[in-house]
């Protein structure tokens, strides 16, 4: 059996010293919502409660899904960097970029130099850009499969793309791991889901995406963004899991859930794969954690959020 734990939107703070000219941008607005808000709602004690969690359970690799920073500032970046030090080997940690890890133009590349150990594939140069991805890990037989939808977008958008070239390697990508039996799990910030998220926030590529998927096939999609532990589904005949969770430094109290993160396992059949997920989280005030849902991702349920 192979454990997965699955961690998105850790949004690391606090904030770094801001200057005026680091405001010269979008930034300015990220600043401005990251002290009206994300500073009462968004805590490191919560994102270190949850990392024990998760070592304490024994997860063989894990997923993060993006939107390690807030505004991309060259610091944020380096934090973000030891933050990922901390969390465990790039052997055993698998990243992709969020809308907030490329927040300005040039940020992506700082960041893609920064995280690269984590952001390549097997065998694969160190070096990693925009072209890298997808990228393919193996570990057993899980292939794990990570794809960009990061780019700086305008002020008041948070939108994320998934491309043709992109889509033509993914494609690829699952066609041979499918063939050589491996249960593939895709990692991407953005969902893939009509109405997931606020058309402000939205993934544009979301047909082609499906399109690929339908035609060539996966196991699981594990996603970001929407601060939810979401679930949902694609496919009518062959239904394919699209895993949303709850973001990483949120403390109790706010709008969205309280940090959570997907312990999920997944084990080879007679049948196929058996994909149990559990969502572990943060309880109240106290920063508890707890077994909050428990699903098995083989029979369909009606789409849910909780």
């Amino acid at each position: 059996m192979f454990r997965l734990a699955h961690l998105s939107d850790a949004h690391l703070g606090p904030l770094p010293g801001v200057s005026y000219r680091d405001l010269a941008s979008k930034r300015v607005l990220g600043y401005v919502n990251w002290q009206r808000n994300r500073r009462r709602t968004m805590h490191d004690a919560v994102i270190d409660t949850l990392v024990a969690d998760l070592k304490a359970n024994g997860a063989d690799h894990i997923a993060v899904t993006g939107d390690l920073v807030n505004l991309a500032l060259d610091s944020e970046i380096e934090m973000a960097r030891l933050w990922l030090e901390m969390l465990g080997s790039p052997a055993d940690v698998s990243v992709v970029p969020g809308n907030h890890d490329a927040y300005v133009p040039g940020a992506f590349d700082k960041a893609c130099r920064a995280w690269a150990p984590w952001m390549s594939g097997d065998g694969a140069n160190i070096h990693v850009d925009r072209h890298s991805f997808p990228y393919l890990r193996r570990r057993g037989d899980i292939a794990l499969i990570g794809v960009s939808t990061a780019r700086a977008t305008a002020p008041f958008m948070a939108n994320g793309f998934f491309e043709d070239k992109q889509a033509e390697r993914l494609a690829q990508l699952l066609e041979q791991t499918g063939k050589q039996g491996l249960c593939r799990v895709i990692l991407i910030h953005h969902p893939p889901i009509r109405g997931a998220v606020a058309q402000t926030k939205r993934l544009f590529g979301i047909r082609r995406f499906q399109n690929i998927v339908k035609r060539h096939g996966a196991e699981l999609v594990l996603h970001g963004h929407s601060h939810d532990p979401t679930l949902f589904w694609i496919g009518r005949v062959h239904r394919l899991p699209v895993v949303g969770v709850a973001a990483a430094g949120q403390g109790p109290g706010g709008r969205h859930p309280a940090a959570q993160y997907n312990l999920i396992e997944i084990e080879k059949t007679a049948n196929g794969w058996r994909i149990g997920l559990t969502r572990r989280g943060i309880t109240g005030p106290a920063l508890g954690i707890a077994d909050l849902q428990t699903l098995e991702l083989g029979v369909e349920p009606e789409r849910s959020t909780v």
